[in-house]
């Protein structure tokens, strides 16, 4: 057992510290939000995650796990301090690593004995090395300290499950010592270790999370022209998937890549390229189609009406992704706002991401359109001309292609999560327009 610390309680930093105390580890997490601390100490989540309360109040009761604000006393007898704050995206597509910068100065001043300071958060290629010179030009104590990288791999959703059950863990070091302390971190894991030098961790992330972007930007691509010749992107993937060297995951096509990793990522990693006076192409192409493929339900919905104005039109789902409540470059934040600028009367539902949402479009009039927030997805069909589906929670794929026909004023379905059959929804009278396949007429 380690004296753990670790800076941040977002997704990363959480999830981290529930999952160091379940492996037997003494962890405080530190936050600035007294509130926010007041609320994790009572065993409450600040963050929709399956299985992470029970997780907290479990080692919470045990005595494993602690949350403070006084992050002098959380680190001063740390073996090992786990960085876990946000690197948002700046308007270059750079990383913004000022929280970084903060905490590093925190720990600098508040060490009184040999640390290991460990950065999960994503940062550039090199980050790592400009840390540990900072950490050492703040010090106040004659102390050992080395920076290790060591990158997380989890998705929302989830997290806590890709922690404890991790494909790999990989660690980036330059010496024996900080590579011997993380090892020992994780041997109560159980889990393979993948041990290289901090720069190759650093590029291990990036490269890694920006295949998977490619890979989805690669389908929608393929997608959308399969619209235009007549082919079923879903036959397609299922072919693709036989192949072993392809596989079956991140093959489904859709309306595009959100979440709090991907969109920044990739930019990021464009950005170093463009520093470096390299041209990553593939990289640039995924970023334009991500974008543009967000907006695709919207443009085929333009095609078919006169106008938005004054017609009610149903958004189910407002998340990125399910499993979550994170808004971070949704779907649902590109298009209802030019819904709204259309005149449209929305009535949104989503199982748990309507709060967050409303803190983006409150409800009530907007400009030209308004927007009502609804708790079934029914309540936002009755009537409606138009229906959206951007996340495919199991609530709204619980819904039968009857059930549109029955509730909708005109049974007009935009799905950019490919939930139901084509043919399903032409046989129940339903016009259903969905991401790479071809449409069907109503009987």
């Amino acid at each position: 057992m380690k004296n753990i610390a670790v800076a941040g309680t977002g997704y990363v930093g959480l999830v981290t510290g529930v999952c160091m105390a379940e492996n037997g580890h003494n962890v405080t997490c530190v936050d600035i939000d007294e509130q926010k601390v007041q609320t994790m100490r009572a065993g409450i989540s600040p963050i929709f995650e399956a299985g992470l309360e029970e997780l907290m109040k479990k080692n919470i009761e045990s005595g494993k796990l602690h949350f403070t604000t006084e992050f002098a006393a959380a680190y001063k007898e740390a073996e090992a301090v786990f960085i876990g704050v946000g690197t948002p995206e700046k308007k270059d597509g750079s990383a913004d690593l000022k929280y970084i910068a903060t905490v590093a100065k925190q720990v600098a001043e508040s060490l009184e004995k040999d640390c290991l300071v460990v950065i999960k958060s994503t940062v550039p290629v090199g980050t790592n090395d400009k840390i540990e010179k900072f950490i050492n030009d703040f010090l106040v104590n004659d102390v050992r300290v080395e920076v290790a990288s060591n990158p997380e791999f989890l998705a929302q959703g989830s997290a806590v499950k890709d922690t404890l059950e991790a494909d790999r863990i990989v660690i980036g070091t330059e010496s024996k010592w900080a590579e011997e302390i993380l090892t020992s971190v994780y041997k109560p894991f159980g889990i393979p270790i993948v041990s290289v030098n901090r720069r190759t961790a650093e590029m291990i992330k990036y490269a890694s999370n920006d295949f998977l972007a490619l890979k989805i930007s690669y389908m929608n691509d393929i997608a959308n022209l399969c619209e235009l010749v007549g082919a079923d992107i879903q036959d397609v993937a299922k072919g693709m998937s036989y192949d072993d060297r392809i596989g079956d995951k991140f093959l489904n096509a859709g309306i595009g890549y959100g979440g709090s990793c991907f969109p920044k990522d990739t930019s990021a990693l464009e950005f170093l390229a463009r520093q470096h006076g390299y041209d990553l192409r593939t990289i640039k192409a995924t970023i334009d189609i991500n974008t543009e493929q967000k907006l695709k339900l919207f443009e085929k919905a333009r095609q078919q009406l006169i106008t938005f104005n004054g017609i009610k039109v149903a958004v189910l789902g407002l998340t990125f992704k399910p499993g979550t409540d994170d808004l971070r470059e949704a779907p649902s934040l590109a298009n209802v706002p030019l819904l709204l600028e259309q005149g449209a009367d929305i009535y949104a539902y989503d199982p748990v991401g309507g709060d967050n949402f409303k803190e983006f479009y409150p409800e009530g009039n907007h400009s030209q359109g308004e927007i009502t927030y609804v708790d079934n997805p029914e309540t936002a069909l009755e009537e409606a001309s138009v229906c959206f589906i951007f996340t495919e929670w199991g609530e709204i794929k619980a819904i039968t292609p009857k059930r549109y026909k029955d509730l909708m004023r005109s049974p007009l379905v935009f799905d950019g999560r490919n939930i139901y059959g084509v043919q399903e929804m032409a046989d129940n009278g339903v016009e259903y327009h969905s991401i790479g396949r071809p449409l069907v007429k109503n009987k």
